[in-house]
């Protein structure tokens, strides 16, 4: 197995592609008790300096802790946890018993908020080795709420992409949304 790695454009993080299928849908643990739900994020917790793991559809983030290991002492050690999982052949996550949530209605402007998002911005934020998720719209003042995950929280430029494009974006399709923020 050949797993190749990316950097992404924030410096504490790395993309990590095993070449398959990571995951159907995109999920991110930001500690070691969510880690729980999945033997690979797991593993990787239990590297000294890991803060995060994402999923993506085809890749694997990993958030390294600042002050922690840099990429040459961690990355051999993720790689190795990364092949080990995947050649052992167990599933990328835990049955937790839990069905999906139910989800509510979601308004016309609120689903093409949604669809923009998943036709123009997740691609180029997977590309990154992130994800960008849909958290509120308040209709009465336009600002739309987006939460970013993988590579993305945290990254300095972060900011920059919500403003410079995702908002310039958002409010040229849509007239409705008046401002972008990141919710934390």
């Amino acid at each position: 197995m050949f797993i190749q790695t990316e950097p992404t454009p924030n410096p504490n993080a790395l993309k990590f592609l095993p070449g398959r299928d990571v995951a159907a849908e995109p999920r991110e643990f930001r500690s070691i008790d969510e880690a729980a739900a999945s033997p690979l994020a797991e593993a990787l917790f239990e590297l000294e300096g890991v803060s995060g793991v994402f999923f993506g559809a085809d890749y694997i983030s990993i958030t390294r802790e600042p002050h922690g290991p840099g990429w040459p002492a961690l990355k051999p050690a993720a790689l190795t946890a990364i092949m080990d999982h995947f050649m052992s052949g167990a599933p990328l996550l835990r049955d937790s018993g839990a069905g999906p949530e139910a989800a509510g209605e979601d308004s016309e402007l609120i689903m093409e908020i949604k669809a923009l998002l998943d036709s123009r911005v997740r691609p180029a934020v997977a590309q990154d080795g992130g994800d960008i998720l849909f958290d509120a719209f308040d209709e009465s003042t336009g600002v739309l709420t987006l939460r970013m995950r993988g590579a993305c929280a945290g990254c300095p430029s972060s900011s920059a992409t919500l403003k410079a494009g995702v908002e310039q974006m958002m409010r040229h399709y849509i007239p409705e949304v008046t401002r972008v923020e990141q919710v934390l």
